[in-house]
Formats: structure tokens, C-alpha cells, sequence
């Protein structure tokens, strides 16, 4: 380990972010860097664990605990400590074909079980793993790598996003020759149409992108399996095909006035905005607008919030976030709440953080119902909604219980629905006859990741259903393996 006592000695430290009414004039990234001198002070902290539960990669009380692609955590903390940063993106790229994603997007469940939690704040992970992949491009050290012999094995991928890539990445690492098929204009999935620029700058999906195709892996953009091509086809043309096509059918939700102008999916607000602004810095005003509007979101996660930054960035007049659930407590419950399971506490997200800055409050209301949506001439004008209780039957069941005299209205132009998603779509699921699962996904086990139908395999959240980013190229990465084996009888890949 680094030091057996700089958990004591030194303070958990974070970099310090943009002023939040700085950057909510820009789509630029909003995180500063720390100093490589502040880094190996944080790497110090790492306690290198008999036991180091932040890399283990399990589903505890419903959530992720520890890292999915079980990164080698105390092992490059220690080799930034020690000052080599070489040897310490050479062991990150061991488990994470994509460190430069996950160290901006992921939640960071290696955090939430790091064992120096348990009695104080938890090692910067996240920070020091960004850091690492960051300082590797810019010494160029990170550089295309070519298989050195080609199987003659033609595999097609599904889908670009993350669990496409991981996919791809070790499938062509393996000497196969991949093509992966994306039905939007850009590689990345959810990573460039999805996840907005200030949390994941475009530039840094398409520098790997590059890397990738300097390496042999030919994308194909513009193009929907299913429709531009069979699937019969694609099984005719190729040895395996992966489907990563992702969970991408929004969940609904059936509230009366749901078809208001001024009612939207969050993914259309999102993937608009940010295609018009890769398109045209904004300038062809193809995309929804909340400049001057009231805005209200509903949906408590990841995606809610993403559209919290954007209509700031729109320069909305007012911004409200829904979600059904309580509060979360300051602190850690330790009864229900255990360590290493993820802690469920009250934290202000960027964007949120962004909120309170400019209209003085946290935007979020909880335990919050909508009831109906109201407009006139079919325009949205306002929203009704109602207090809840929300409590769990012996079957895991949510039950939602109104509190009378808690009715309100609020004011609305625009409202984005962020509650989830359903599943994978199914124009393809079809046209192979795949077996699904009770929650519509494509069924394949995980570890395992083959399907019914000969040759076709299934990673990622088109297989497991909504999840992390780190999930998907847990996916990726293990479905490769699979099929290389498919493939060649025996495998290499981890």
C-alpha cells in the first residue's frame, strides 16, 4: 500500500468544480483538474485492503456495489503514489477498455464500498481514475494498437454504445474483423446521444472512436438492422452477431392530458438539444426549446437531471424536478443501508447544484405524484400533482398512498418524462424469433450471453435492461470472451 495510515493522515478532497452561474452559460465540461501533487495525496489514502470490496461488482439491495469491470483500484492508487503514471494507465486499461467515460459518467459504486468508508469519507476513485486516462492522451500514450494476426472471423456488432464498443474493442484485440452497425448519424450510443456534452464532452467519445477505427474496426453509421438491413441477412453475411442495441423503449406514463403540446419524452429533449448542438452550436433551432418557459420535470434519476442542466443552459424561467420517493437522510442509514451497499443519501448533482445557485433552492420535490396535466386550446398549462407515502408490500411491491389536503398546481410549458425505460425495441427481436425475458428483454444468461438462435449473442442493456455505463461494458467486454470462444474453440480474452 501507499501508507498504512493516509487515511488518517490526509482528507478526502474532490476537484473543485466551474462556478455553477459560470457554466451554465456554456456546454463545456463542468470539472477542474486537481494537481498530480493532490493526486498522489488521495492515492495515498488507499488502503490497499485484504479484501478491497470497491472492486468486487455485485448487486446488493438493488443497487451496484463495487466496480463492474473490476478495475485494479488499489493497485494504480499505489502507482500514483509512487509517481507512475505509465505503469498505472497500463494497469487501468487491464479491466476498463474506456476509463475516459466511465471517470466522468459513472456514479462511482467503487466509492460507496471502499472500506475507509466505513468509518470516514471514501478514496477518490473516480478523480484519480479520470486523471489517469486524461494525462495518458495527452503524453500520447495511449495510441492505436492492431491486432497483430486477423482470425479471418466477421463478427457484427449491434449498436455503438458503450457495450458495443467494450464488445468490438476485444473482439478485434482478438484478431476478428468487426463491423459495428449504429442507426444514428454518430458512433457512441447513449455516450454521444444521450449523456449531455457538459458531462461528457463529444470530443472525448470520438478521439476513442478514431483509436478504435486506426485499429481495424469499421463503424457504420446511419444504418438500422432490422430495416436498412435484415436481420437474416446480417446473420448470412456474418460468424457471430452481438446485439447491443440497448434498452432505448422510454417507460410511459398514463396521466390524463398526456398528449398537451408541451408534454415530451426526456430522451427527444436531450438527443435534440445535443445533436442540434453538435450540428450547429444551436443555431439550426432544431431541438425544444425552454428558453422563458416553465419547466418541470418528472423523474427523479440520472436523465431527469440531465434535462434540469439543459433548460438552465436553455435559460428557462423556472425548473422543478418530480420523484416519488423521500428525501434521502444526510447521512448513511446503518441498519438499512448498510456498508458496502451504495449509500442512499441527499446529495446535490450538478445539476441541482446549478438550480440552487441561480433561484436559490434545490429544484427537486419529493414524494411528489403528478395526477393530471391541464391546458387550453391543447396547449399545457399547468400540473396537478399530490403528496405520497410510498411503502414496500411483503413482495417487494411499491405502493404510493396520497395525503389528502396535499393537492397543488403548479405552472407549466414544458414538462420532460424521465421515469425509465421499458426494454429494447423489438423490430429486430422479431425478425430473429429471440426469446425475452418477463421485462421484454432479449433472454441470455449472464456470463454466457448466447441467445436462442444460433451464432447470436446479446450484451449490454438490451440484455440486463436499464443500467450503468460500467455495467455495459462489463457486458461487452464478457460477450466478446464468449464469442471468441464461439468463434475459435478456446479464448484469451479476460
Amino acid at each position: 500500500m501507499s501508507t498504512p495510515t493516509g487515511f488518517m493522515e490526509y482528507k478526502r478532497e474532490l476537484p473543485v468544480d466551474r462556478d455553477p452561474l459560470e457554466r451554465i452559460k456554456d456546454w463545456d465540461e463542468f470539472h477542474k483538474h486537481m494537481s498530480n501533487e493532490q493526486l498522489r495525496t488521495q492515492g495515498a489514502r488507499c488502503m490497499d485492503c485484504g479484501t478491497p470490496y470497491c472492486h468486487t461488482g455485485m448487486e446488493l439491495a438493488g443497487s451496484t456495489s463495487g466496480c463492474p469491470v473490476n478495475n485494479l483500484i488499489p493497485e494504480w492508487n499505489n502507482l500514483i503514489y509512487r509517481g507512475l503514471w505509465r505503469e498505472a494507465l497500463d494497469r487501468l486499461h487491464k479491466t476498463n477498455n474506456f476509463p475516459e467515460f466511465t471517470g466522468r459518467v459513472c456514479p462511482a459504486p467503487c466509492e460507496g464500498s471502499c472500506t475507509v468508508g466505513l468509518i470516514g469519507d471514501a478514496v477518490t476513485i473516480k478523480t484519480i481514475e479520470q486523471a489517469i486516462i486524461d494525462r495518458g492522451f495527452e503524453e500520447g500514450w495511449v495510441v492505436p494498437q492492431p491486432p497483430k494476426m486477423r482470425t479471418g472471423k466477421r463478427v457484427a456488432v449491434v449498436g455503438s454504445g458503450p457495450a458495443g464498443m467494450a464488445c468490438a474493442a476485444q473482439l478485434n484485440k482478438a484478431g476478428h474483423s468487426v463491423t459495428v452497425y449504429e442507426r444514428a448519424d454518430r458512433i457512441g450510443g447513449l455516450l454521444t446521444y444521450g449523456i449531455p456534452t457538459m458531462k461528457l464532452d463529444k470530443k472525448v467519445v470520438q478521439r476513442r472512436v478514431d483509436l478504435m477505427t486506426e485499429e481495424g474496426i469499421d463503424f457504420v453509421t446511419n444504418t438500422e438492422i432490422g430495416k436498412d438491413i435484415t436481420a437474416t441477412e446480417l446473420k448470412e453475411q456474418f460468424d457471430a452477431v452481438v446485439l447491443c442495441g440497448g434498452a432505448t423503449k422510454a417507460r410511459e406514463v398514463e396521466i390524463e392530458g398526456r398528449d398537451l403540446q408541451g408534454v415530451h419524452l426526456a430522451m427527444d429533449y436531450l438527443n435534440g438539444t445535443i445533436k442540434s448542438y453538435l450540428d450547429s452550436n444551436l443555431e439550426d433551432g432544431n431541438y425544444i426549446s425552454a428558453k422563458d418557459k416553465h419547466v418541470i420535470v418528472i423523474g427523479g434519476g440520472d436523465t431527469g437531471t440531465d434535462c434540469v442542466a439543459t433548460a438552465l443552459r436553455h435559460g428557462c424561467k423556472s425548473i422543478t424536478q418530480f420523484g416519488t420517493h423521500a428525501k434521502a437522510p444526510l447521512e448513511r442509514d446503518r441498519v438499512n443501508n448498510p456498508w458496502p451497499q451504495f449509500p442512499n443519501v441527499y446529495t446535490l448533482d450538478y445539476a441541482q447544484e446549478e438550480a440552487k445557485a441561480l433561484y436559490g433552492e434545490d429544484p427537486r420535490a419529493f414524494s411528489v405524484l403528478t395526477k393530471k396535466f391541464v391546458g387550453e386550446n391543447g396547449v399545457l398549462k399547468e400540473l396537478h400533482t399530490v403528496q405520497i407515502e410510498r411503502t414496500v408490500d411483503e413482495t417487494g411491491r411499491k405502493i404510493y398512498n396520497e395525503i389528502p389536503g396535499t393537492e397543488k398546481v403548479w405552472p407549466a410549458d414544458l414538462v420532460f418524462i424521465a421515469v425509465g425505460f421499458e426494454g429494447p425495441e423489438n423490430t429486430l427481436i422479431n425478425q430473429l424469433g429471440l426469446d425475452q425475458d418477463r421485462r421484454s428483454n432479449v433472454k441470455a444468461a449472464y456470463g454466457k450471453y448466447t441467445t436462442n438462435v444460433d451464432k447470436v449473442f446479446a450484451a449490454g442493456d438490451m440484455r440486463r435492461g436499464q443500467s450503468l455505463v460500467v455495467w455495459a461494458i462489463n457486458e461487452g467486454r464478457e460477450a466478446a470472451r464468449e464469442v471468441d470462444k464461439y468463434l475459435m474453440g478456446a479464448t484469451q480474452l479476460p
